[in-house]
């Protein structure tokens, strides 16, 4: 079969080396006795492993080439080869409302937004695993205190226990990236409720990181912008801390003071 070309455009690095694959392929066991989706499968390097498990295995893939050749090389009974977009797509009407696994060598240019769509869809995904950017890997399981603690690390941390598992060099794709990649598993821990306002909660997160050098005390002004500097609400031990030093827990605790404080400045 015609080799599909891998399109810049679409962020594809094709994985060559099948122990690879065949290791991450492994990673969707952490939660058995569930269906498996694939995101951006390409020629089905991942694919193949998958297929192997005793369990349903769908993929998406947004690639029409890379489409095509999957159908030619699964003519049979190739219903599980999904045409659309990972980002766009109902997540409820995959496996009919059902949990599955969500896995796949991800697109680095959409890593990202794929795991804020899994955040909003955590009742359906209890188990995500994958390749990604090192980089990423590294934002997404870093701790407190970190260099790499960012808005990643919290949102996904809230939610699920995030295991950096290897490291992947890049002479096995084509064509070769131009940074390292690695491989993720990411399991649902037992939060059912943060505690706190969701969106209040993620507001806060991306606005505090997003002045990540600046002490709370300065950053918050941005969502408290009727409070006085001098207004007691700012002298908590949390004011003097800059966002990379706060725990998951603490954001919520975070949270609900800005709420309160948000609800008292409108009263007033």
């Amino acid at each position: 079969m015609k080799q599909v070309r891998p399109k810049k455009n679409l962020g594809q690095h094709f994985l060559t080396d099948l122990s690879i694959a065949h290791r991450i392929a492994d990673t969707v066991d952490v939660c058995p006795d569930i269906p498996v989706l694939e995101v951006g499968p390409g020629m089905g390097v991942l694919t193949q492993f998958l297929l192997e498990k005793p369990r349903q295995v769908k993929v998406v893939e947004i690639d029409d080439e890379s489409v095509a050749f999957l159908r030619n090389r699964y003519p049979h009974d190739n219903e599980w080869i999904i045409s659309d977009d990972f980002l766009r797509m109902d997540l409820n009407a995959v496996f009919d409302g059902k949990p599955f696994v969500l896995t796949g060598n991800y697109p680095y240019d959409i890593s990202s937004q794929i795991f804020f769509k899994m955040l909003d869809n955590r009742d359906l995904i209890p188990c995500c695993t994958g390749m990604i950017q090192r980089e990423v890997a590294q934002r997404m399981a870093s701790s407190p205190g970190t260099k790499a603690y960012g808005i990643l690390s919290v949102m996904t941390q809230a939610w699920y226990d995030v295991e950096y598992l290897f490291t992947v060099d890049e002479n096995v794709f084509n064509p070769p990236p131009k940074v390292k990649s690695a491989v993720i598993r990411m399991k649902r821990n037992r939060v059912l409720s943060l505690g706190c306002d969701e969106r209040l909660f993620r507001r806060v997160v991306k606005t505090v990181f997003n002045q990540r050098r600046k002490m709370l005390r300065v950053s918050l002004r941005q969502l408290l912008h009727n409070v006085s500097p001098q207004d007691f609400f700012y002298s908590h031990d949390f004011m003097t801390k800059r966002p990379e030093q706060l725990s998951v827990k603490q954001f919520v605790e975070l949270t609900n003071m800005v709420e309160k404080k948000l609800c008292t400045d409108t009263k007033d």
